[in-house]
Order: C-alpha cells, then structure tokens, then sequence
C-alpha cells in the first residue's frame, strides 16, 4: 500500500482530533482536566472506554491468536463481564461517596500515607511500561510501512507521535479525552467490521453465510476443559473477573473518566452497558481472525510464523486500498486511545498521590497549573524514553517480560483494596510497601514451581488472584482490631454508617 496514502491518513486523523480537543479543551479548568467538571455524559464515557480497554496489541494479536487458541479467549472475556459488576455495585459506590479524584486516595483514608504512595506507585509503573510497550509495537508497525519509505528514523517518528498526543491532552485533560476516546472507539469497531465485511465481500459470501461458516468452522472452538492447562475454563472465567476488578475497577487510568460521570447512577449504567458491548467488539475481534485465516487459505497466503503479522500484512497487501486504510485508522485509533489517557492518569496521580498539589493552599491555582503541566510533560518525556529503551534492545522477548511485569503490579492492588473493603482491622501502615513487594515475588515463585510441585497444574490468569490472596494475608499478619472504625469521607457526602453498611454487605 502507498506509504504517502497511509501518512495522510493518519494525518488527517490526528486534525480530527486535534479539533476535537480544541473545541471540548478550550475552556478547560483544574476541575475540567481532572473530572470533565463531572459532567460526561455517561454513554459518551462508555464508548471511550472501549478504546481505552484495548490496544494496538490487542487490535492485532487477538485476531492473529485464533489459528491457534481458537475462540478460547472468549472465556477470559466473560470472566471480564463477570467483574465489571464489582465494579459497577462495589467500588464505584465508595468513590463516588468519598467523592474522590485520585483513587488511591482510598489507601490514605482508610490505612495511611504509605499505603497510598504504594498503591499509587504500582499504578505508575504498570501503566507507563504497559502504555510504552502498547506504543512501541505499533509504532513498529507504523515505522515499517510507513517512515521507513521516507528515510525518517524511530526515533523521530516516536516524538512526533508523543508531541501529537501532548497537544490534545494538554489542556483538556478528561474533558477533552471523554470525548476523543470516544471518536477513536467508533473508529476502532469500524475499522473491524469495515474488515469483516470486506473479507466476507472477497468470498463472495453473503452476511448469513459468512456467521454460519465462521459458527461452523475449527476456529469456533470456545471451551478448554483440560483444567492443568492455562486456559481451563475456570482458571479463565476467575481470572478475567480479578483481572477487569483490578485493572479497571482498581486502575486510576480507567476510573478517572468514570468518576467524570455527574453521579454514580450515571456511572454505573455506564460500566455495565460498556461491560456487554465489550463481549461483542471481542466476539467481532474473534471472527475477524476465523475470517483472515479462511481467507489466507481461500488465496493460498502463508501464515506468517509470528502470528501477529497476520492482519496487517493482508490488510495491507491483500484486501485493497480502503481496507488497508480501515486497518491504519483502526490501529492508530486502537493504540492512541489506550496511550493517550495515560499521561492524563499519570498526571493526576502523581500530583495528587505523590505532591498532594490538590489539598496545597499555599500555592495559587495558577501555580498549581503550571506545576500539573510540568508533571504532564515530563510523563510524556518518559514515555518516549521507555518506548526508545524497548527500541535500543530490539527484542520481543524484552515486551512480553513488562508485560507480565506489569500483570504482577495488579496484585498488591487487588489485595490493598480487598483487605480495606472486607475487613475493618488497621494495619500498621508502614510496613504495607514491604508486604505489596513480598506478595508479587511469593507469587513468582509459586508460579515457577506449581508444574513439578502439583502434577503437572500450570497457573493461568488466576495468577493474579494468588497475588492478591497474599497480599491479603500479608496486611492481616500487620494488622490489629481497630477498635474505631473511621468514617470515610464524612462531610463529602458520605455517611459513616453507610459505609459500614456496606463493609458488613460485602
């Protein structure tokens, strides 16, 4: 495909959004940056967080894993239905009545500062090598169809990316991305079923055989019963449930554009009519990959040994021009979306989480916006190093490594939340860093040996669970009775006894 076509593509793309950010930015104040001055409206925050939920890997990766896995990812994704109902009905009730804008603020409330500095560490860390990572691998696919015929090197092409982000985010913050996120999620389904259709359009099948071969086909397979394996369906449907609960439900970056929502009935219709429309966009991902693999057979293509070029090599050598175009979009859409938010999120928690700017009467509000735009660069400064890191070593091998990195940073959260919903014990605060850095290395090695110590049982992404479990068990042995259960958020809207309330309910 022409390199000149894709690079006005993409440009033009990016005016979009960067029109879109003028228009819902441009007015935009500290409460606008952080909350949207919670007035998002609560379909708008849905739709965006279908962008914000998936990646550029996951645009191409979950399509290409078909030849091999099947539709066995499908059980993962119900395991996500099942915990966006935690969500919905248990942690966006504590949020909303603690009325809070960082949600690690939670730790702070309810254990102390430690707690919250950690809780709000593993955050940082797991989503700037998470986002880096996500933004590395697309921009590779990008920088070989498209800079590499121009003579632009990497690393050039990476800072005009990061540079573009920065000038849509900005200003704006969450007023602005409620709205982009969502323009690029449109984008990203379209982009899949612009494909689907196209390929279905090749076979020269109609829409109804096209949904029958794909039911009928090998591919369809859904359920993995061998419970040793990774997959059983168990180990899945548990897993995907801790995964959506911490990475979503415990994750600033997701919760943020929530809790822009003007209340919490808001919210939560938004999380719950997103939790089903996340089942279908994935059931769209699953039959595009049964589709490109019938096509590939149908033209006598060679499956690619890594199964990742699948997509982008028949996009856009295969499927014609306004395929390939949909494929672009689609990517940078898919890949931007999920980019974009995080330098927002790792703004807000470390000038809140890290500097408590927000509770600094001190400072004018000025100050404070010229000290949050400073935060926002200097994130994005070190996500192009962390992106040029992952290019200086040039191994894949290095990718997969952050990102079961960053898999384990999830369980400290999952166990510090946990133990401060169910339990009303206090901990001794201080030593919460060392028990959320015991947790993750016990797991490690539990995960290491369970094949030769259980007969064969391989840990899948229940793993993440096993890491909050230990968590949890680490803050009981630090804790004591607390004789004097505190009201969190009292004279924000929150009553105490409604909060025991729920303690005692979950």
């Amino acid at each position: 495909m022409n390199a000149y076509l894709i690079l006005g593509s993409i440009g033009g793309y990016f005016l979009l959004l960067l029109l879109i950010a003028w228009i819902t930015g441009r007015k935009a104040n500290a409460s606008g940056y952080f909350l949207g001055n919670k007035s998002s409206p609560w379909i708008i925050v849905a739709l965006g967080m279908i962008g914000d939920s998936l990646s550029g890997v996951t645009f191409i990766s979950v399509p290409g894993k078909v030849g091999t896995a099947h539709f066995s990812y499908l059980q993962l994704v119900l395991g996500f239905w099942l915990g966006y109902f935690v969500i919905a009905y248990v942690l966006l009730p504590v949020y909303y009545r603690m009325n809070l804008t960082s949600i690690y603020t939670y730790l702070e409330e309810r254990f102390g500062k430690h707690s919250q500095k950690t809780g709000a560490l593993y955050f940082m860390l797991s989503r700037l090598l998470g986002a880096a990572a996500r933004l590395y691998l697309t921009a590779s696919v990008i920088q070989f169809f498209v800079f590499d015929q121009f003579g632009v090197p990497f690393w050039l092409s990476v800072t005009i990316i990061i540079i573009l982000i920065l000038l849509y985010t900005y200003k704006g913050g969450i007023q602005t991305l409620v709205w982009t996120d969502t323009f690029q999620s449109l984008l990203l389904i379209g982009g899949v079923v612009f494909t689907i259709v196209s390929i279905t359009d090749s076979l020269d099948w109609s829409l109804g055989e096209m949904v029958g071969k794909v039911y009928n086909s090998e591919y369809a397979d859904m359920l993995v019963l061998d419970w040793k394996g990774k997959s059983f369906l168990f180990k899945d449907l548990i897993g995907g449930m801790f995964i959506s609960i911490a990475m979503t439900g415990l994750d600033q970056n997701m919760m943020q554009k929530n809790l822009s929502c003007p209340n919490l009935k808001d919210a939560q219709k938004n999380v719950v009519s997103f939790s089903f429309v996340m089942v279908l966009v994935n059931v769209f991902f699953l039959s595009l990959g049964a589709l490109l693999y019938m096509y590939a057979e149908q033209i006598g293509f060679t499956i690619p040994v890594k199964t990742d070029d699948l997509f982008p090599q028949l996009a856009l050598s295969h499927l014609g021009f306004a395929t390939g175009i949909a494929f672009i979009i689609g990517l940078t859409a898919s890949t931007f979306s999920s980019a974009d938010s995080v330098l927002t999120t790792l703004t807000t928690s470390f000038y809140i989480d890290f500097l408590d700017l927000e509770r600094n009467t001190a400072l004018t509000q000025e100050q404070k916006t010229r000290k949050r735009h400073i935060i926002h660069v200097v994130f994005a400064v070190l996500l192009l190093l962390v992106i040029l890191l992952f290019k200086a070593f040039n191994n894949q091998a290095i990718i997969d490594t952050v990102f079961i990195v960053a898999s384990y940073t999830y369980g400290p959260l999952l166990g510090l939340f946990g133990f401060g919903l169910l339990s009303k014990r206090k901990i001794t605060d201080q030593f919460a860093p060392l028990v959320c850095i015991a947790a993750p290395v016990l797991t490690y090695i539990i995960a290491l040996y369970s094949p030769a110590v259980l007969g064969g049982y391989q840990f899948g992404f229940e793993l993440l669970a096993v890491n909050g479990l230990l968590t949890y068990v680490g803050l009981l042995l630090i804790s004591t009775k607390n004789d004097r259960q505190k009201d969190f958020g009292r004279g924000q809207g929150m009553a105490g006894d409604e909060d025991n309330r729920l303690v005692a309910d979950i």
